[in-house]
């Protein structure tokens, strides 16, 4: 009796063990992945109002440089509706806000004065596109202000397809000369991006084409 007793306690003796041991290793584990999802959590709030106050401050200058914040919360909602990184978002608004002060400049280069959020925005797109400055002065300059937004458009759309500026620019000036002449242009223009599987920048904007 006493030797079956033995047989029954020792495996009692060695199982408990086992069992505390895997027992405190959960523990661990659960409490080690509940400081990384807290460090985690920490962080993704740091990177987030990083981002926040980088682009509060591309507002501040936008505003300085009478720029419409309209033309940078664009940027902003498009950016959380593809939810992209709070980090990227900031970087875009940062990098519209420089294109936008180099569309104004280039605009009062031209001695135009006057000047609508459609005027301002296209011309940003142009200089992002890698139009020169240049060339979009000269556009500016040459263009009857009802032709100057598609005109700066099709110049854009022409650098995207690959075209140099100044080459862009000859094309562009040549249809300078009536609205079917433009028109024709960009019609043009917009199905060849179209065969590359892109949006021209006029219905990428919304504008209204001429007529």
């Amino acid at each position: 009796m006493k030797c079956k007793m033995f047989f029954v306690i020792v495996p009692a003796l060695v199982v408990a063990p086992l069992a505390l041991h895997a027992q405190s290793t959960q523990t661990q584990t659960q409490t080690q992945a509940q400081a990384q999802s807290r460090t985690q959590a920490q962080a993704q709030a740091q990177a987030q109002g990083n981002a926040q106050a980088r682009i509060n401050t591309a507002l501040q200058a936008a505003a300085r440089a009478h720029i419409p914040a309209a033309l940078l919360e664009s940027k902003v909602e498009e950016g959380q509706a593809k939810h992209v990184p709070p980090q990227r978002i900031a970087a875009a608004v940062e990098a519209r806000l420089e294109a936008l002060m180099d569309a104004s400049q280039a605009m009062d280069r031209a001695d135009i004065e006057s000047r609508t959020e459609s005027e301002l925005a296209v011309a940003a797109d142009a200089l992002q596109a890698g139009v020169s400055e240049k060339s979009l002065i000269k556009v500016y300059r040459d263009a009857p202000p009802e032709r100057r937004v598609v005109a700066v458009a099709v110049l854009t759309d022409l650098v995207r397809l690959g075209e140099a500026s100044n080459t862009a620019f000859a094309r562009v000036s040549g249809a300078l000369t009536s609205n079917v002449a433009l028109a024709n242009l960009q019609a043009q223009v917009a199905s060849q991006l179209r065969l590359g599987g892109l949006s021209s920048t006029l219905d990428a904007t919304g504008i209204v084409r001429i007529k």
